[in-house]
């Protein structure tokens, strides 16, 4: 028999709860960790739709990127969604536990994953630790130069989105050295561009932030928050390589992306 705790130990081993940035409310949301354990979905929101989807297949333990419960809840009114999702949850006695900002730093973890996906080659990290193993976002290189608009236009197949979001003087500007980092990433791409990198691939520019990203002529490739949804399958894999057939895992079939492109 595993118990949720057998998995949360690998996890955690994997991405200590450590690397998480400070105020980051990582590790186990909901559930209890003595619970045996036989389905796992990996998913990059815990959404009520997310969620419904684990009670149809019978999943016992959500392994999710992004918290569940990032904000205390102020009351138990079920008729607020969130608060009905988190019933559900226990009601179905599925265990909840989120690796956030310790996955981005992680050594082969998010930023690696988006590292290989958007071609890079002799990562590091961007924003390293001290082991200079681990830290946030990576900075590589790509096989050969490309235009900034061509890049754009294979991140944005890449992540099947409609549209990318460029910040660049010059969309035929010749770029090679790239860095990412996956999400909310807006306030490092001084860091990016102090670090060579020729352009710099996140989510969640702010508009203030873009003119000073245009003034300092620095690239940014917009393609999303949903970007991290790569991991759902990395981490399906991470469990199938913890366990093997001993424990069912699958990623979650559901898109949470909030946006509509039209």
């Amino acid at each position: 028999m595993i118990k949720a705790q057998d998995l949360i130990t690998k996890i955690e081993q994997f991405a200590p709860k450590q690397l998480a940035e400070a105020g980051d409310p990582t590790g186990l949301q909901i559930g209890d960790p003595n619970q045996v354990i036989k389905r796992v979905m990996t998913v990059l929101d815990v959404r009520p739709e997310v969620v419904q989807e684990a009670i149809n297949h019978q999943v016992d333990f959500i392994w999710a990127h992004h918290e569940a419960m990032f904000f205390p809840a102020k009351n138990l009114d079920l008729t607020n969604p969130q608060n009905k999702m988190y019933a559900d949850l226990l009601q179905h006695h599925i265990v909840v536990y989120a690796s956030h900002t310790n996955l981005d730093s992680a050594k082969g973890g998010m930023n690696d994953w988006l590292a290989q996906a958007i071609g890079l080659q002799n990562t590091q990290p961007l924003e390293p630790n001290a082991d200079g193993e681990t830290g946030l976002g990576r900075i590589g290189e790509l096989p050969e130069t490309v235009s900034v608009k061509d890049y754009a236009a294979r991140l944005r197949d890449l992540f099947h989105v409609k549209a990318v979001r460029v910040i660049a003087k010059d969309l035929n500007r010749p770029i090679k050295k790239i860095a990412v980092l996956g999400g909310d990433g807006g306030k490092w791409w001084a860091v990016a561009q102090a670090a060579g990198a020729d352009a710099y691939v996140t989510a969640d520019i702010y508009y203030h932030i873009g003119h000073d990203i245009l003034a300092a002529d620095f690239v940014v490739i917009d393609p999303d928050h949903h970007m991290e949804a790569i991991a759902n399958a990395q981490m399906a894999v991470k469990v199938h390589d913890w366990f093997g057939d001993a424990l069912l895992v699958s990623p979650t079939n559901t898109n949470t992306d909030p946006y509509t492109y039209i």
